[in-house]
């Protein structure tokens, strides 16, 4: 799989995909499209081209999701930065980096899906494999849906693109209900499972698999199972818990994948194939170094919050970080037992060096190996992947369907999932009984810090807004930098570019 990289650079070539930021962009069903495909291989640069939308999926999770979580407290000191309206929930943010990215990364990552599903129906036989031809076209629904996924959990609702389009025809769709969207994506899901294999082998290892559509689908029906908080929204009030569960349970009988012993064995550098890293259900994949010279194919979300002082405080002029320090917060820190290896592992707590004075506030560090900031070319070249679905993270999914009312066990599809998760983290610690929600999600909280999970778990507890503005009066209380959190904030507003290539076809969320 991680040879797509390689190949994804000649099909965007080939392919002519726009990078403009605009509504009205040259869809990719143009230029040589037409003529492009003729070949299998040209079916699986195409689909290898979809998957490349994925690159910048970590870093936006960082900075859309940890950011505005009470992960973060991230008030900036030396001028604003891009992150502060993020962080400080300001109203006028229509123009930020961050949401502009959001939307145009996944509407890139939709027609570039499409136009695969596309030339398969029209094309199809030309790739000469019945089983190749339906496995690429699942593929192609599986990124689509996880696409509009992330569009619906930032935005609510969007445009519902499901062929591919010219540029007039672009600036006439409108937003769907977020009901609408979950139907395109729930169905495509369907088509991903019921045709996706169940693992791979060779350069194909890393792929969408059955079971990557089962625990993305998993996730879809419980971002509806949340409260709507009188917004449109991911969350739909459907209690759809025992739809999600059967899903999670199909992953973990599978017996495929595994509960990891050593919480930095996740993490590590040297295990980065998911066929090693049993924990990998879906990975973003990253290569380091190509051909000797500054790769474009590495991460770069490894250092999105880890400050630039930092690599010049340790002599590393190559890596670089966010402009300065986007600090851990205090509550974060403070829910850490001082012997849980997690928070040794995630967060750098050390003073340093920052511009002749000493650093004392906390970052996060999970994705940044220190041994290696001497050796990578750029700090486009981090060879890391990113875990986009991970084991734990369905075992946790399946305890907390129960905990709402799913058919399970409280003592074994609770309790105890709960406890191992504890006990990886803080060796021979008490175990608890009668595990509760707000329990779950505090050990959710500390296990996928700085993996930009903790922003949509406010969601679907039904305390986003209370927990966000209990927390902000506390670690603001001195600088009082951040606005109140309110129900509209749930979601990112329509970024201003939209507004102004189509005046008039979309409103803007409430509260922006």
């Amino acid at each position: 799989m991680k040879k797509i990289f390689f190949i994804f650079a000649i099909a965007v070539s080939i392919l002519s995909i726009s990078c403009s930021k605009e509504l009205n962009q040259i869809p990719i069903s143009q230029g040589t499209t037409l003529t492009f495909y003729q070949s299998p291989s040209d079916f699986i640069q195409g689909i290898n081209a979809a998957y490349s939308s994925l690159r910048g999926y970590p870093d936006r999770l960082l900075n859309l999701s940890e950011i505005r979580s009470d992960n973060i407290y991230g008030v900036s000191d030396l001028g604003v930065r891009d992150w502060d309206p993020v962080n400080s929930f300001q109203k006028a943010m229509t123009g930020n980096l961050y949401v502009e990215e959001a939307w145009n990364a996944d509407f890139n990552g939709v027609f570039r899906a499409n136009t695969v599903i596309e030339q398969i129906k029209k094309n199809g036989s030309l790739i000469n494999s019945a089983t190749l031809q339906t496995r690429l076209d699942a593929e192609a629904h599986f990124l689509r849906a996880f696409f509009y996924f992330d569009l619906v959990k930032y935005f609510g609702k969007v445009p519902v693109i499901d062929h591919t389009i010219i540029a007039s025809e672009a600036i006439t769709i409108p937003r769907s209900s977020v009901a609408d969207v979950y139907k395109l994506i729930i169905a495509d899901l369907q088509t991903a499972i019921t045709n996706l294999p169940a693992s791979y082998t060779g350069v194909d290892v890393g792929r969408a698999t059955k079971y990557a559509a089962e625990g993305l689908l998993a996730q879809v029906y419980m971002a509806r199972s949340g409260p709507t908080y009188g917004v449109e929204g991911p969350g739909l009030g459907l209690s759809e818990w025992n739809l999600a569960l059967p899903l999670l349970q199909d992953i973990i009988s599978s017996g495929l994948f595994v509960f990891t012993p050593v919480y930095s064995d996740i993490f590590s550098y040297s295990k980065q194939n998911p066929a090693t890293n049993k924990e990998a259900i879906f990975d973003v994949m990253y290569l380091q170094g190509v051909s000797g010279t500054a790769s474009t194919y590495g991460a770069t979300f490894c250092w999105d919050l880890c400050p630039n002082m930092y690599f010049k405080s340790v002599g590393d002029a190559k890596s670089n970080g966010s402009l300065e320090a986007i600090p851990v917060s205090n509550d974060l820190i403070s829910k850490y037992a001082a012997t849980d290896v997690r928070k040794a592992f995630t967060i750098h707590t050390a003073s340093y060096n920052n511009a002749g004075s000493t650093e004392t506030r906390p970052f996060f560090q999970k994705y940044i190996d220190f041994s290696k900031v001497t050796v990578i070319l750029s700090r486009f070249d981090w060879g890391i992947n990113f875990i986009a679905i991970r084991y734990t993270d369905i075992l946790l999914l399946k305890a907390e369907c129960v905990l709402n009312g799913a058919p399970g066990s409280l003592a074994t599809d609770v309790d105890a999932v709960v406890n191992q998760v504890r006990t990886r983290g803080v060796a021979g610690v008490a175990p608890l009984v009668g595990v509760t929600l707000a329990q779950l999600y505090d050990e959710r909280r500390k296990e996928f810090a700085d993996e930009g999970s903790r922003w949509f778990d406010l969601q679907r507890s039904g305390n986003l807004v209370t927990t966000m503005n209990s927390w902000m009066a506390i670690d603001d209380a001195v600088r009082k930098q951040m606005n109140p959190v309110v129900p509209g904030y749930i979601v990112y507003p329509v970024p201003q570019s939209q507004l102004d290539a189509a005046p008039g076809l979309y409103t803007q969320n409430t509260g922006y």
